[in-house]
C-alpha cells in the first residue's frame, strides 16, 4: 500500500503532481491528501493551520538591502546610523535563518500554513520518537546550481574526498552588513563600500530567487512523507511497546522551519525535552549514500545527538545499509528548531556523488529523478530504529521496576 518501493512511489508522484510553495493552497491540498492516507492506516492525524510568513527571500533581501542603505549612511557621514543598522541587518540575517526568534519577519505579511501529525506506536508510553519530514516545496535559483562543486572533483579530486563540509553561505549574506558596520566605526570606507557589494550581491540573488518557479520537490522532500507513510503502515502491521512515535509532515518548511517551530510551540506541553526525541527525514531519495550528518547550520553549527547519530549507525550497519558518517550540513531541517528548543534530535538524509542532495531545490527535482532504492533504505532504517529504541525503553522500564 504505501511501505514497499511501488507505494513510496506513488505517494512522491501524488503529491509532486501539486505546486506547493510554502503556505499556498497546494500546500494545503498534500497536508489534507497526508492526513487521509494515515487515517486510511488506521491512525487519528489532526491538520493544524499556523501563522507564517511563507518565504526567506523576502526578510533576507531587505535585511542585506537595509545593509546597503546602513552602508549609504555611513559613506555621507552618519557613521553612527550606518553603524547600527549595518549590525542590526546582520544581526537579523543570522536570527532569521538560524531558528533564532525571527523578530523581523513578524512585522511582514503571514498567511496560513498547514502542519499534519499522528501518533503511532505505543501511546501509553513515557518516551517519545518525534519523526518529522515536510511537505511543500521551494523556489529554485541560480544559487543552487551544483554545477561549481562538479567541477572542484574533476579538478582536484584529492582535495574533493576529503572535503567533509561545504561553506555556510550565508556567513557572508550576514558578512555583507557586518561589514558596513564595522567600516562605519572604524571610518574605513573601503570596508563600507565591500559591504554594500556584497550586500547587493545578497539582495540580487534572493530577487533571482523570488522570480524562480516552485520545483516539484520530489526527493525534498516528498521521499521523507513517503517514509512516514510506510512507517505507519510497518507499525500497523507489527505494533511496538515501550515507544510513542508521533509522524509529523509540516508545512513552511522551505521558509525556514516556520512549520517545526509552530508545532513546538504547540505541542511542548505533551513532548517532554527529557523523555523526546526528534529524528527529521530530509532527502532521502539521492543517488548514491544515506547520511546521518554530524551538525547542521547555516551560519552557526548546532550538532545532532550523538547516542541517536550512533543509534541510526549501528542500525544502518545491522541491515547492511550504507551509512555515511562525518558530514556536516551548511543548510538547516527541521531538526534545527528541535535542538534549539533543548531536544535531542537527529537527521536521516543522503546525498549524491557530489556529497549533496541530489537535484537539491532544481526544476529536475522530480519523481523520475529519486532514488527509489534509498527511500526503501531509509525507511528500512526508520522501522529498524523505532523497534531498537522501543526494545530499549522497554530495558529501561524493567530495571526501574526491579
Amino acid at each position: 500500500m504505501y511501505a514497499d518501493r511501488a507505494g513510496l512511489e506513488r505517494t512522491v508522484r501524488r503529491l509532486a503532481a501539486l505546486e506547493r510553495p510554502s503556505a499556498s493552497p497546494g500546500e494545503r491540498e498534500a497536508a489534507a491528501w497526508i492526513a487521509e492516507a494515515l487515517r486510511e492506516l488506521g491512525l487519528q492525524p489532526a491538520i493544524e493551520e499556523e501563522r507564517a510568513h511563507g518565504t526567506y527571500w523576502w526578510p533576507q533581501g531587505l535585511l542585506s538591502a537595509a545593509g546597503i542603505l546602513g552602508g549609504a549612511l555611513a559613506l555621507r557621514g552618519r557613521r553612527l546610523a550606518g553603524a547600527t543598522l549595518g549590525a542590526a541587518a546582520a544581526a537579523g540575517i543570522a536570527d532569521d535563518c538560524s531558528a533564532g526568534p525571527q523578530v523581523f519577519r513578524r512585522v511582514l505579511p503571514h498567511r496560513t500554513a498547514w502542519n499534519v501529525h499522528a501518533d503511532a506506536g505505543d501511546p501509553t508510553a513515557t518516551e517519545t520518537l518525534v519523526i518529522v519530514a515536510h511537505h511543500d516545496a521551494a523556489n529554485t535559483g541560480v544559487v543552487f546550481d551544483q554545477r561549481p562543486v562538479e567541477l572542484m572533483s574533476r579538478m582536484t579530486p584529492g582535495r574533493f574526498e576529503r572535503t567533509n563540509r561545504w561553506p555556510e553561505l550565508f556567513r557572508a549574506i550576514a558578512g555583507g552588513p557586518a561589514l558596513v558596520a564595522a567600516g562605519s566605526a572604524l571610518r574605513r570606507r573601503g570596508l563600507v563600500k565591500v559591504g554594500m557589494a556584497m550586500g547587493a550581491l545578497s539582495a540580487a540573488g534572493f530577487a533571482q530567487i523570488a522570480a524562480s518557479p516552485v520545483v516539484p520537490g520530489a526527493n525534498d522532500n516528498l521521499t521523507g512523507v513517503a517514509v512516514l507513510l510506510g512507517l505507519a503502515q510497518r507499525l500497523r502491521e507489527q505494533p511496538i511497546e515501550g515507544l510513542r512515535v508521533v509522524l509529523v509532515s509540516t508545512g513552511a518548511e522551505e521558509s525556514f522551519m516556520e512549520g517545526m517551530r509552530a508545532f513546538l510551540r504547540r505541542h511542548a506541553a505533551r513532548l517532554s525535552p527529557p523523555r523526546t526525541r526528534f529524528l527529521a527525514l530530509d532527502t532521502v531519495g539521492s543517488s548514491a549514500e544515506l547520511v546521518a550528518a554530524e551538525s547542521e547550520g547555516m551560519i552557526f553549527q548546532t550538532s545532532y545527538d550523538a547516542e541517536l547519530k550512533d543509534a541510526l549507525s549501528a542500525t544502518a550497519a545491522e541491515l547492511g545499509i550504507r551509512l555515511r558518517r562525518e558530514l556536516v550540513l551548511s543548510f538547516a531541517t527541521d531538526a534545527l528548531p528541535a535542538m534549539r528548543a533543548g531536544y535531542r534530535a537527529a537527521l536521516l538524509a543522503s546525498v549524491n556523488e557530489f556529497k549533496l542532495p541530489s537535484n537539491y531545490h532544481k526544476p529536475s527535482d522530480t519523481p523520475d529523478n529519486v532514488s527509489y532504492e534509498r527511500v526503501e533504505e531509509a525507511l528500512a532504517v526508520c522501522d529498524a530504529l523505532v523497534r531498537r529504541l522501543a526494545r530499549e525503553a522497554a530495558r529501561e522500564g524493567d530495571r526501574v521496576l526491579a
